[in-house]
């Protein structure tokens, strides 16, 4: 019963994908690999040098744990 309930919540967001098949996976990846680098970059001093880092997360060898 309490998962029927929870499918009829959010049942026009589970009907949306067989109309625009629009995935937000991309953008959890992205997040993730600046989670991963701000917890790698913790204690750092040089924000200059996070942001430049932050700029440079499509390069896979920066955060090597996530793909």
């Amino acid at each position: 019963v309490k998962m029927a309930a929870t499918v009829m919540a959010h049942r026009t967001g589970i009907l949306a994908w067989y109309d625009c098949h629009i995935s937000t996976g991309k953008v959890e990846g992205i997040n993730n690999k600046i989670k991963v680098l701000k917890r790698a970059a913790y204690g750092f001093r040089d924000e200059r040098y996070f942001e430049l880092r932050l700029y440079a997360l499509h390069d896979c060898r920066i955060t090597r744990n996530v793909g």
